[in-house]
This record gives structure tokens, C-alpha cells and sequence, in this order.
């Protein structure tokens, strides 16, 4: 019989702490440890009782010795890409994470986009640049300006929305020179501007087969409005509904499954999360923006919240090739989750200050806080990151888990905290900045 009772969660973000939670929750779990964890990840809140998490400092696989662990989740790409997955395999872990093969369709754009040209699925006309020379060539062949990507992992910042033709000049230059994001931008991605809504759709993948969570829409930018600079999610909420039903299942069969069956066949099996950001264009048609190797942040904080069952045995069943789709069940609820950040944040955030109200949050009714860049600091919860916690409601209708959400959020104070007022508002015309939420 499958076992899955102590966990190791790779990771320290509210990615992290989500998952951590959620496969407390499951009935054939434990003990959850996670490496390295935040402030949050050192003991389980109120409701878990006889269950254990705990932070740990080691490196991943002398932790899950360690601990003797009966299943190791990554958390982040980075560890992924370098291998980690392949690593604990072949020291008899069970892992759900893909290889570092498989982890290409993330690595690396380049290979994501030749990929999804070998098995059919569409996604925006690209021109792929490896030299300075083909520049201006490649640039000559879009209409209107491109997307211009750096083809490695960048943390988030290796994309450029181009307003004009020589502002994509100058970002592919800079990545190709090797002045902008080293080796990683050492091969561009030109992309067609697809305009648009983009969903983020997660599937639990083990090698053969994908099942479909809901879809989730996120707020990327810093302020209401979507206005000022990008980061790595001001809040997110789930199902969304730019995606009906009959979509996600075109989505699952067009994208998500060929997705899978592609990589099989090329002898990659995709074991782990698969998250695809899609953009809707104005005809109602889906296009592939992008490939994930991981659950999405702050995606997972609400997903993880929709979908009920043994989230568990689920990851455990999925990481030995052999995913029941009975495990896991769609729940009728919604969630929302709003983000606290740092001051400065997403350029230069501002660290070391102490959080006030989490146990007041905490206390709010269909309302879970997740931390995130935090830390323990003389016994009191201090700041050490941009995105500090995300504050999540569950309700049976979205309005009502963004009100708990807010009303959760709102508790909370730290020097110079920023949340965006309006999230939600793609899906609730009542969504617009509210005057009684305080930036």
C-alpha cells in the first residue's frame, strides 16, 4: 500500500507554506517537514491536531535521510532545473517534481516553443535569436513590436513588453551581450504580442496523465489598476470565470494532455506540476504563453483551497506514476487570496520589521494567512522579503471569499505595508479599489 505519512516540502515561500498546510490536511499525512522553510513552517496552527510541521535547515536530500520521508514536493524551479528531482530518485525517494529533462519546458523558452511545435499545440508565432547579428533580420519579420524573452530562468524578470521596435532592440541587445541576465539571456525569444486575458491552469501530471485543478486568474502589477511595474503576484482567485467549463476542457485536451503525451514520447515523463499560462485572445481562442514546471505563487494559495480530497496520497500516487484521479475532487467553493508586500517592494524591498494582528487574521472565518518572506526574530515574526504574506478567504461565492480575505488582511499591519485593493476585480464589476481598504 502506497504510504505517504511524512512529507519533505522543498521551498520557503507562501508556495510553500500552502502546500504544507494542504497535505497536513490529508488524512495519510503526519509529519510535513519543510526545507527551509519561513516563519510560518515551524509548527502547525490551531486544527491540526497530532500532526507535525516543522522547518528544517538542511540541504534537500539530507533532509529527507534524515527524516526518512516518504515523499519529497519541490516547491521552486531553480532546485528543479538543477536536478534535485533526479537526485532524491536515485537515492530511493519518491518525488514529485519533474526531472531536470523534463524540466526544460521551463528552463529553457526556446525548447518549449520547438517543443510545442513537434507536437501541435499553439502557441504566439516566435522568432528565436541566438546571435547579435540576426537581430535586426528576426525584429524585421513582426508587424508590431514583440515580447522579447530571455531563454533561461530569470526569477521572474526576463521579459520585456515592448512599446516599440527599438525598445525591443535595446532588450534583446542587452540579453544577447550577456549585460542583462548573464547566460540565460544568451538566447532570445521574439514573440507576437497576443492581446488579451491570460489564466494560469495547473495540472497534477505522473508521466502519462494530467489532472486539471480549476483555473485561477492573478494581478501581477503593484497597483490597483494594473498599474506600475510587474512582480511576482499581487493576489489571485480561483475558479476564474473568463475559463467555462467547455474551455478548460478544450485547454486539458488541446494543451495540457499533449503537453504530457509529447513528453512521454520523447522519452522525458512529465511527473509533477505542469503550469500553463494561457492567454484568451478576443475570439475566444487559447494560446500558450508559457510552460511552468512547478505550482504557481500565489496560484497555489487558492488552488490548494478549491480542491478537496487527499492532496496527499494524490502527490504521492502521481510521483509513483500512477495518479487516481478519485483522489482528488473539485470543490463548489472559491477563493481569493491577497498579497501583503514590503515597502520598496518589487525593486528594493525593505526588510526586518515586526508584523502585528497575524493571530487576529488568523481568527477570521474562512480566512488562512500564508507566509512568505518572513522570519522568527527574538521570538516575534519579523519581514525578510518582498511578498510577505498572502491572506486567503473560502466561500461559497467569490465576493464572499474576497471580503474575508480583506477583512483577514486588514488585521495585519507592518511598517509601510502594501496590498493592492482591487483583486478580483476582472471577475466582480463590485471588485473596483474600495475607499474603506487603506493601501
Amino acid at each position: 500500500m502506497l504510504r505517504c505519512s511524512k512529507v519533505l516540502v522543498v521551498g520557503s515561500g507562501g508556495r510553500e507554506h500552502a502546500l504544507a498546510l494542504r497535505l497536513l490536511a490529508s488524512d495519510s499525512v503526519e509529519h510535513v517537514i519543510v526545507c527551509p522553510g519561513n516563519a510560518g513552517t515551524e509548527q502547525a496552527p490551531p486544527g491540526f491536531s497530532g500532526k507535525k510541521l516543522e522547518s528544517c535547515g538542511d540541504a534537500p536530500l539530507a533532509a529527507a535521510r534524515r527524516y526518512g520521508v516518504d515523499l519529497v514536493v519541490v516547491g521552486p524551479e531553480g532546485p528543479l532545473v538543477a536536478g534535485l528531482a533526479d537526485e532524491l530518485r536515485a537515492a530511493g525517494f519518491a518525488c514529485f517534481g519533474p526531472s531536470r529533462a523534463a524540466a526544460q519546458l521551463e528552463a529553457s523558452k526556446a525548447f518549449m516553443k520547438e517543443f510545442c511545435a513537434r507536437q501541435g499545440i499553439r502557441v504566439a508565432r516566435d522568432v528565436i535569436v541566438r546571435d547579435l547579428a540576426e537581430l535586426d533580420r528576426a525584429l524585421a519579420t513582426f508587424e508590431r513590436p514583440p515580447v522579447v524573452k530571455a531563454d533561461g530562468l530569470c526569477a521572474g524578470k526576463g521579459v520585456t513588453v515592448a512599446e516599440s521596435f527599438e525598445e525591443a532592440r535595446l532588450a534583446a541587445s542587452e540579453m544577447l551581450s550577456g549585460r542583462a541576465f548573464g547566460a540565460a539571456g544568451s538566447v532570445v525569444v521574439l514573440e507576437e504580442r497576443i492581446l488579451g486575458a491570460e489564466a494560469s491552469i495547473h495540472a497534477i501530471c505522473d508521466g502519462k496523465a494530467a489532472f486539471l485543478l480549476p483555473a485561477a486568474q492573478d494581478h501581477k502589477r503593484i497597483f490597483d489598476g494594473d498599474q506600475g511595474p510587474n512582480t511576482g503576484g499581487m493576489g489571485t482567485y480561483a475558479p476564474a470565470p473568463l475559463i467555462t467549463p467547455a474551455l478548460l476542457a478544450r485547454i486539458d485536451r488541446e494543451i495540457m494532455q499533449k503537453a504530457v503525451a509529447g513528453m512521454q514520447a520523447e522519452g522525458c515523463p512529465f511527473i509533477g506540476a505542469l503550469f500553463a499560462g494561457v492567454m484568451i485572445d478576443p475570439s475566444g481562442e487559447p494560446v500558450l504563453l508559457e510552460f511552468n514546471v512547478r505550482f504557481g505563487d500565489p496560484e497555489t494559495q487558492v488552488l490548494t483551497a478549491v480542491v478537496d480530497g487527499d492532496f496527499g496520497l494524490a502527490l504521492a500516487s502521481a510521483a509513483h506514476g500512477a495518479l487516481s484521479p478519485g483522489d482528488l475532487r473539485v470543490s463548489a467553493d472559491h477563493a481569493l487570496c491577497v498579497v501583503l508586500a514590503a515597502p520598496g517592494y518589487p525593486e528594493a524591498p525593505e526588510t526586518g520589521d515586526p508584523i502585528r494582528g497575524l493571530d487576529q487574521a488568523g481568527a477570521v472565518p474562512g480566512a488562512r494567512v500564508f507566509h512568505a518572506g518572513t522570519r522568527l526574530e527574538d521570538g516575534r515574526v519579523v519581514t525578510s522579503g518582498g511578498r510577505v504574506l498572502g491572506v486567503v478567504g473560502r466561500a461559497a461565492s467569490l465576493a464572499a471569499a474576497r471580503e474575508r480575505a480583506y477583512q483577514a488582511a486588514l488585521c495585519i499591519e507592518f511598517r509601510g505595508r502594501q496590498l493592492r485593493r482591487d483583486i478580483g476585480y476582472r471577475a466582480l464589476a463590485s471588485a473596483a479599489p474600495s475607499a474603506h481598504i487603506p493601501p
